[in-house]
């Protein structure tokens, strides 16, 4: 197996390509990288900035520097030692410009009769093929184009084939439209009436069958060379959850790469237990969790709850702000998906057959069940919906047994609509929604579980080392909500609830914004993001509020009410005492943020699993959602720092953490030995509780918890570490032996990284 000590994601698009990824190389070897990380590098539509929506999985993308490109960064890397990781998407491909993908033009141009109709997981007992695409003025503007003897429809600038035989000159745009395998509709009714399977509410990514060998064979040809030529050494996957059996996905891809390191970009719920997939776990979003929720305060969640209350006037918790963005999910965003899955059991009276499965899927507690795996969680949900709509009981008991019995259509279908309902009703509308303490609420986060203790985290952390000890870690990806660092310096607040609290009531009051959840939420980012220039705060605050779809949405925007969250975030900038507010608590959180950022780095780095560094993170970095953290890196600024030869100081430049990140990877890589095992590492003295430790096999990593109270309470006094031998410190190049003082190894950084001799 494969498996690379480490991996650095790099977003690959068309202003950084695979050329620049390849001047990178050197800095990535000196980092201490084991393999580069790439973002989906196969043809995707023309612009895209993320490369999610492949249009031709055959080829590498021209817009990211083509082939060529491509074969020199394999060679580059290779030679550096650096290993290559990609990843693929193998759920869906890009239709928002049928001309840009050969396969869906095929099968618009040809309906069945088209050799890639098998590809996609389309209705064909309802035809033609409903395309969501029209804007208000309906076809008004749908015009008949010939070229060279060839028809062609176009709506503003958007070509559909016209299929043979089905035009002559003279005919009207609308007459030959009416003859062809599709029909182009208003995009409103694409939630009601789509007839082919999308990623999850996006109508410009068409479901994939990988369940068929042969769309599997097709689809993965590129891929299959990579693993045949040894160009790449391990694949991330995409959104299995996707697909009809990602299990049976999961083994042929095992099949294709025998020795590849392969991870899963799978979401786990509190304790739930990946399936047995032939792979080597998930793509760290767990981890994440883990690794951040041990520097937040678990004893401050009852002032914060009290806090967020008395400010908002929110009474809700989580659970049922999860419940009612699920909810909405399930009967508005996904209704065509709900009435597929009914029309396969016409045995059922219909409407409150849609019902029931919208009811079931809201209170499905993980993403999906992969049956047999997972069933108790359907028999949780099936019998929480029918205490909560005991109408629906009847129906609800009439379809259980087809949802239990996985070769049943309804089954696969339904498990594919409960991954949906979860992202867009729990990431995408509850966590904007409900803004007790948004560090906690990130993708695989849980924000009703205040933080954990250090027995929680090493028991969390021994269970990773004994059943999934290759899987990734993370602590920033391309689809966090909010960067580590951001999270990191929110954590001090829940230390400093006292102060905290009234100067959260001045801000939010004096932005005077009418949902004051959404203003909450815009108070702790003020502080996790500063200094975040003004523009990047409105983008931002776009977001949130038309993702919450409370007030406003990105379908019907009230512009009235976002008027009004603007205004009120130029008030915060402009208002010289809601500034110097900021200024008091970001004074107080500034430097025990950038502990609490290095310990958590250093935790993720040296935990059982294989570390990722997301592209500028080994740099302070405070980015928010997507596009905000695909903003471009300063690498050569990077480069500079990481070309110091002594242990620069803790200070807003960021060079600690690379110096730390740095330190961390380069053991990994130079010796995996070390890195074997887990062991629990504790502290005896007053400040024993401030300590994070844990043996890997002979580096010991130590890292401090609640740094705010630390100091407060006098530093590490007579805190001392039992070690077992003579270890040698990688961060400032001192030994220690037998019982030692705390704070004679935690003198200028807060993590200390020992090797024994």
């Amino acid at each position: 197996m494969r498996t690379p000590s480490s991996t650095y994601r790099l977003q690959i698009t068309g202003e950084f390509t695979l050329r620049d990824a390849t001047a990178m190389i050197g800095y990535l070897r000196d980092l201490g990288v084991g393999a580069l990380y790439l973002s989906p590098v196969l043809q995707s539509n023309d612009g895209s900035e993320h490369g999610y929506d492949c249009v031709d999985p055959t080829t590498i993308d021209a817009q990211r520097g083509g082939e060529e490109a491509w074969a020199e960064l394999v060679e580059a890397a290779h030679a550096a030692g650096i290993g290559i990781v990609v990843d693929i998407v193998p759920n869906h491909l890009g239709v928002a410009e049928p001309d840009q993908n050969p396969s869906w033009w095929s099968v618009l141009k040809e309906g069945k009769d088209s050799p890639y109709a098998c590809w996609y997981d389309i209705d064909w007992s309802r035809y033609p093929i409903l395309l969501p695409v029209l804007g208000e003025d309906r076809d008004e503007h749908l015009t008949l184009v010939v070229t060279d003897g060839e028809a062609q429809l176009d709506y503003y600038g958007h070509r559909y084939p016209v299929a043979d035989g089905t035009w002559e000159p003279g005919d009207s745009a609308a007459a030959v439209h009416g003859r062809q395998h599709y029909r182009l509709i208003s995009w409103r009714r694409g939630d009601t009436e789509i007839t082919y399977r999308r990623f999850f509410s996006v109508t410009t990514l068409a479901g994939l069958r990988q369940e068929d060998p042969q769309v599997f064979t097709a689809t993965h040809e590129r891929i299959a060379r990579w693993i045949a030529e040894g160009q790449v050494d391990g694949l991330r996957v995409d959104h299995p959850d996707g697909l009809r059996d990602p299990g049976g996905y999961f083994v042929r891809l095992r099949e294709l790469a025998p020795d590849a390191w392969i991870v899963g970009e799978k979401i786990l719920e509190r304790d739930e237990q990946l399936p047995t997939w032939p792979i080597q776990g998930t793509s760290g979003y767990d981890a994440m969790f883990d690794a951040g929720a041990v520097f937040l305060d678990p004893q401050a969640e009852k002032q914060f709850s009290r806090i967020y209350t008395s400010i908002t006037g929110d009474k809700v918790g989580i659970a049922d702000h999860v419940l009612e963005g699920k909810l909405t999910a399930a009967y508005d965003l996904l209704e065509a998906e709900r009435r597929r899955i009914a029309r396969l059991a016409p045995e059922i009276e219909q409407e409150p057959l849609e019902s029931a499965l919208a009811e079931i899927a809201a209170r499905f507690e993980v993403y999906r069940s992969y049956l047999p795996h997972g069933d108790g969680y359907l028999v949780a949900a099936e019998r929480a919906a029918a205490e909560a709509r005991p109408d629906l009981a009847e129906t609800i008991g009439q379809i259980s047994g087809r949802l239990h019995d996985r070769t049943d259509e309804v089954a696969c279908r339904f498990q594919q609509l409960c991954g949906a309902v979860m992202a867009k009703g729990v990431e995408d509308t509850a966590y904007y929604r409900y803004s007790r303490f948004i560090a906690l609420n990130e993708v695989g986060g849980d924000p009703g579980t205040f933080g954990i203790s250090t027995d929680e985290f090493h028991r969390r952390l021994a269970t990773r080392q004994a059943h999934w000890p290759d899987s990734m870690t993370s602590l920033s990806t391309h689809d966090t909500k909010r960067s580590e660092d951001v999270r990191a310096r929110l954590n001090v607040l829940s230390e400093i609830g006292d102060i905290w609290g009234p100067f959260a009531q001045g801000v939010v009051d004096r932005m005077d914004i009418a949902n004051r959840s959404l203003a909450y939420l815009l108070a702790q980012t003020f502080i996790g993001a500063a200094p975040i220039a003004r523009e990047r705060m409105h983008a931002y605050a776009t977001k949130a509020m038309r993702e919450a779809s409370d007030e406003t949405s990105w379908t019907d925007p009230n512009v009235e009410f976002e008027h009004e969250v603007h205004a009120a975030i130029d008030r915060a900038y402009d208002d010289p005492d809601t500034v110097e507010l900021m200024r008091t608590v970001l004074g107080l959180v500034a430097r025990p943020g950038w502990s609490n950022s290095l310990s958590q780095k250093l935790v993720q780095l040296t935990m059982p699993g294989v570390p990722d560094v997301y592209q500028g993170t080994e740099l302070w970095d405070e980015s928010l959602v997507d596009p905000d953290n695909r903003r471009p890196v300063d690498f050569a600024a990077c480069a500079e720092l990481l070309r110091r030869s002594d242990a620069p100081p803790l200070d807003a430049s960021g060079a600690a953490k690379l110096w730390v990140t740095s330190r961390a990877l380069r053991l990994r890589r130079e010796r995996p030995d070390l890195f074997t095992g887990y062991t629990p590492l504790y502290a005896e003295g007053p400040a024993a509780e401030h300590l994070v430790a844990f043996d890997r096999g002979g580096a010991i990593t130590l890292a401090t918890r609640l740094p705010y109270g630390l100091t407060h309470q006098g530093g590490w006094r007579d805190t001392v570490l039992h070690l077992d031998g003579t270890y040698r410190g990688q961060l400032q190049g001192l030994e220690w032996s037998g019982t030692v003082a705390l704070s004679t190894i935690l003198v200028d950084y807060p993590v200390g990284l020992l090797v024994r001799q």
